[in-house]
């Protein structure tokens, strides 16, 4: 058979589709796995439903939401306002300015969250009095530091101060991703150095950024729950309060669930958008 036959022939034959047993095999019991699931969720009396509906829109749980939403708010603007300096002094050519970065970043990444929140909350024990002045000479203005640092501004201190040094190191990292070459080419062309990185820099290095820096949000929001050691009233904290008063621990624990659950689904969607707008020039 000559090759043009061969070929007339291989054209003829139909198209068949690859066949994957196994894998209809792993999804029909997955499908089965979350039958079973819902089908308790539904069935069994002990998810307590009915006081789920009860406590999921009361005046305290929105409140505690509202809560939670402004120290996540609070914490991730200041967080990442300071780690966008701490990143600066990381990037820089002075190795004191390094060194002082890099400190910051270990330091507040090697204590817990909750052993800086408390530090911050017992700042009175350790200092009763702050003063500005000269340094060992004369103090032009003191005050107390218990009518200085109220509990939420504790927590709101303590998590910015932790959020930043994880901001910093993912805006380090962002920066450094973005090829040198690009940047000696630009300035070979005589493009000012703030052009170069906000049209350069900026837009590559923000596809970089946002994926972790989106993950580090949501971290902090679910995070906000530690704040419930200084009897803050977030969600968290609210629905311990609740549930120790009607020993419903089930009912009360699905409600900050799936409260987590739908803030920290809008928070993905609006990585997604946010994300697509800087990828805009990437996509094919």
């Amino acid at each position: 058979m000559s090759t043009k036959d061969r070929s007339v022939v291989l054209a003829s034959l139909p198209v068949v589709a690859a066949r994957h047993p196994w894998r209809w095999v792993g999804v029909a019991a997955v499908l089965v796995l979350a039958a079973q699931f819902v089908h308790g969720l539904v069935t069994n009396p002990a998810w307590d439903w009915p006081t789920f509906a009860r406590y999921f829109t009361a005046q305290s749980i929105l409140t505690a939401v509202g809560t939670t939403i402004l120290l996540t708010v609070l914490g991730t603007v200041l967080g990442f306002a300071l780690g966008i300096v701490v990143a600066v002094l990381r990037l820089s050519k002075s190795p004191f300015l390094q060194a002082v970065g890099w400190t910051y970043v270990w330091a507040f990444r090697s204590i817990p969250l909750i052993v800086q929140l408390l530090f911050w909350f017992n700042i009175s024990y350790l200092y009763q009095r702050l003063s500005l002045g000269i340094p060992f000479g004369p103090e032009f203005v003191s005050f107390e530091t218990v009518e200085l640092i109220s509990p939420m501004g504790a927590a709101v201190l303590g998590l910015a101060l932790h959020q930043a040094a994880y901001a910093a190191e993912i805006v380090r990292s962002g920066v450094i991703s973005v090829d040198r070459g690009q940047l000696e080419a630009a300035a070979a062309l005589g493009i000012p150095k703030f052009r170069q990185f906000r049209r350069i820099v900026l837009p590559q290095a923000m596809r970089a950024i946002l994926p972790n820096a989106a993950n580090e949000v949501i971290s902090l929001f679910k995070g906000t729950s530690v704040v419930s050691v200084m009897a803050i009233g977030e969600l968290f904290y609210q629905v311990q309060v609740i549930y120790g008063r009607n020993a419903r621990v089930v009912a009360l624990l699905m409600v900050a669930t799936v409260w987590y659950i739908i803030l920290t689904t809008l928070l993905s969607i609006g990585q997604h958008y946010v994300e697509r707008y800087f990828a805009r020039g990437d996509r094919r």
